[in-house]
């Protein structure tokens, strides 16, 4: 696929999607959406990405949904979509279930405004970087929708059901300070340091880890928020920690620390993944 509205770009083992609509603060769109699945899709296949970073091209990252449509911005059936309530699909939602699918750990560089979809596109991924006065907002309410994207479930695991409601109830935009001391910010850095942020963290990343390790390991606790009981997470871990126990990768891991030298991990993703990879698709664990 070309990309219209996003910019794709892979450096040294880290993969950079820019959301590239800055005319109109980068607002989210069926093409967007489109381009974004395909480029996660891109970025997992290949095993000379191990990181990926999504940021946002001018001053913005994301104004949410761009709203040129008008009065008929979210009625399906004005965009030509499906027609009946069972068949329809939330195009946020569709995004931001392809990146909690991700086997690579995806950073968030938030540049600028973050509102609507543009802050629950950024709710799978795993760390969340932004500049001090960039502006957050879960709208939905102002706009006379609800949450979308999967968010009213991941929001509440990251900051808390009470957090979660007061943001959502109100709509109200809030500042980058606020997001980061509820814990849906991990880092807030000037402008001029963000993408070196962001990359800095993809470097440690990349360059002292398995690729193999990570992907479990990402699995293992997104895929482990939904279970009921620990028990669950033992039986995967217990599978995990046996398969990668007897790996090429752990043997190097143990080597290179003994020997004092970085380790070189041969075992790449998605080929060396385990024969019970993807266990969240099973309703029982052996």
């Amino acid at each position: 696929m070309s990309y219209e509205e996003i910019i794709y770009d892979v450096s040294d083992k880290v993969a950079t999607i820019t959301l590239n609509r800055p005319d109109r603060l980068n607002a989210f769109t069926t093409q967007m959406a489109r381009e974004l699945i395909d480029a996660f899709g891109k970025a997992d296949a290949d095993d000379d990405v191990r990181v990926v970073i999504v940021t946002g091209a001018g001053r913005g990252f994301c104004a949410g949904a761009d709203l040129g449509g008008g009065a008929g911005t979210f009625d399906n059936r004005v965009r030509g979509g499906a027609q009946d309530i069972e068949a329809h699909r939330d195009g946020g939602g569709v995004v931001t279930l392809r990146i909690y699918d991700m086997s690579k750990p995806v950073i968030a560089a938030i540049n600028g405004p973050a509102v609507g979809v543009g802050i629950t596109m950024t709710l799978p991924m795993d760390i969340r970087l932004a500049v001090p006065d960039a502006k957050i907002g879960f709208v939905f309410a102002r706009r006379g929708i609800v949450p979308e994207a999967c968010s009213s479930w991941f929001l509440p695991r990251i900051v808390g059901i009470g957090r979660a409601t007061e943001w959502v109830y109100s709509g109200r935009v809030f500042p980058a300070t606020e997001a980061h001391a509820n814990g849906l910010i991990q880092h807030i850095c000037e402008p001029d340091e963000l993408l070196p942020k962001a990359n800095a963290i993809a470097r440690e990343i990349a360059d002292n880890t398995s690729a193999v390790s990570v992907a479990l390991s990402r699995h293992l606790m997104w895929k482990g928020l939904g279970y009921d009981h620990p028990m669950e997470s033992h039986k995967v871990d217990s599978k995990s920690i046996f398969f990668m126990g007897q790996s090429a990768d752990a043997a190097e891991g143990v080597t290179s620390f003994l020997e004092k030298r970085d380790a070189r991990y041969p075992m790449t993703v998605p080929k060396d993944l385990p024969e019970f990879f993807p266990w969240w698709e099973e309703r029982k664990f052996s």
